[in-house]
């Protein structure tokens, strides 16, 4: 990386948004799948126009370019993998505008979910994608990997909740898509193109969120069965009655007790299996939708039927879940977490394969994820010292997609590709499908400096 670079760099966002000592880099090498590559330098663009003279820069000395909000990523989406600038927008975090009458809120791309959530909060809306992470991921990095979380069952994922962006693509040109009203049918989809692409087509600046009005209450109930498989067979129940949970969670017996070590709970001894759920709409019908959800529940191997008795209990169950991620990175740091995703008529056969499959390869497999979407999060503990474990590995991670696959699944639900899942693309996707990826990655990258190395296999 040239002087000249980095003297119009400084022009550019500042000399005080400029980072180049290693030390001060360090903290941008890395993301949450603990892969780390140094970039070479780092830049905190202050707005859109600060954005598209460094992508322009970059074009012009062929520079590397990580768009980055807070790295949260779990594939290693957010890794310099090829050195470069990284771009980091956590200082774009402005709500721009709010509008109630048309149920829509821009913002930047840098400001974190939960405050996103904030700004809706105040005119009385939510807006529907809300991952467990949502306290410190930004709304950037929520759109590169269309991440959703536990509220997608009901209200959806980024793609169905994103009505336009302003963006800049690898080329340097400036790009405004989607509509301000809940319909539009003019032309080519390139909003919900680049939402998912983990930031290989364009930096995201700017996004039009469609907002949701506030339900007037929320009952949370905790099913406990006593196995896996009884548990899965529920949730398909659940799911094929009119009442759509806004949240259908589901934790494996290693989760509950790891939730046991982490909080006091009366969760039953002989627990298999949980189902966390929630259940939103109007006071006056919520007494109704709960019973057609409760009814739902009832089947062969149904432990336990119950609902929080106060927000407290509530708080508590949702805590006890959001930190099972970071707490099963505590007890195995090298574990090997994927979120592959299956039809909810599959979920019953996909936990009886998982099952099979670990025990098979002697690899302790801990599930849990968000049911309602057949979203599973399988995480495969594996002890680096042992070395008949590290060789199997691979091949389980093989018969685990090919099971996903076989189920009408796909292998990744929200977590993205990154570099983690960018090998096994091509089980997912056929030559021609891979192909007019690449196509499309150059019409919008033509000189590859977006996030390379990341999603498309070589």
């Amino acid at each position: 990386m040239s002087a000249e670079f980095l003297t119009q760099l400084a022009d550019i966002v500042g000399a005080g948004d400029l980072l180049t000592d290693p030390a001060d880099r360090w903290p941008y090498s890395y993301d949450n799948s603990r892969r780390q590559a140094q970039p070479d330098a780092v830049v905190f663009p202050a707005n859109h126009d600060e954005v598209r003279n460094c992508v322009h820069l970059c074009n012009q000395y062929k520079i590397p370019l990580l768009a980055r909000g807070l790295g949260s990523s779990t594939t290693g989406s957010a890794v310099p993998a090829a050195g470069g600038l990284v771009l980091a927008l956590e200082r774009m975090q402005r709500v721009l505008r709010v509008s109630p009458e048309d149920r829509l809120m821009v913002v930047e791309s840098g400001i974190t979910n939960t405050a996103a959530q904030e700004a809706a909060g105040t005119c009385g809306f939510f807006w529907g994608p809300a991952p467990t992470s949502a306290a410190y991921s930004t709304i950037g990095g929520n759109l590169a990997c269309n991440a959703g979380g536990p509220s997608s069952v009901k209200y959806g994922t980024p793609r169905d909740n994103v009505l336009g962006l302003r963006m800049v693509t690898g080329a340097g040109e400036e790009l405004n898509t989607g509509v301000y009203t809940s319909k539009g049918v003019m032309g080519y989809d390139l909003t919900r193109l680049v939402i998912g692409s983990e930031g290989t087509l364009a930096v995201i600046t700017e996004a039009t969120l469609k907002l949701t009005p506030k339900p007037d209450t929320v009952r949370t109930l905790r099913a406990v069965y006593a196995d896996m498989t009884a548990a899965a067979a529920a949730v398909s129940r659940i799911m094929a009655q009119p009442v759509t949970p806004c949240a259908l969670e589901f934790i494996d017996h290693a989760c509950i007790e790891i939730i046991r070590d982490y909080a006091q709970t009366d969760l039953p001894h002989n627990a298999g299996a949980m189902l966390l759920i929630e259940v939103d709409g109007l006071t006056s019908q919520i007494e109704s939708s709960v019973a057609a959800v409760e009814a739902a529940t009832r089947g062969d191997g149904l432990v336990e039927l119950r609902a929080a008795r106060d927000n407290q209990e509530t708080e508590a169950l949702w805590a006890a879940r959001k930190a099972l991620s970071p707490a099963l990175r505590k007890i195995a740091p090298k574990k090997i977490n994927e979120d592959i995703a299956v039809p909810v008529s599959h979920m019953a056969e996909l936990i009886d394969g998982l099952q099979e499959i670990s025990k098979r390869y002697g690899i302790t497999n801990v599930n849990f994820g968000h049911a309602g979407n057949g979203n599973i999060h399988v995480n495969l503990l594996v002890n680096p010292d042992n070395q008949k474990q590290m060789k199997n590995v691979e091949p389980c991670l093989n018969e685990i997609f090919q099971l996903v696959l076989s189920l009408d699944g796909t292998l990744s639900g929200e977590h993205g590709v990154g570099l983690e899942k960018r090998p096994y693309m091509s089980l997912e996707f056929n030559q021609v499908q891979l192909d007019l990826m690449r196509r499309i990655k150059q019409q919008f990258d033509p000189n590859g400096i977006l996030n390379p190395g990341k999603l498309l296999p070589d």
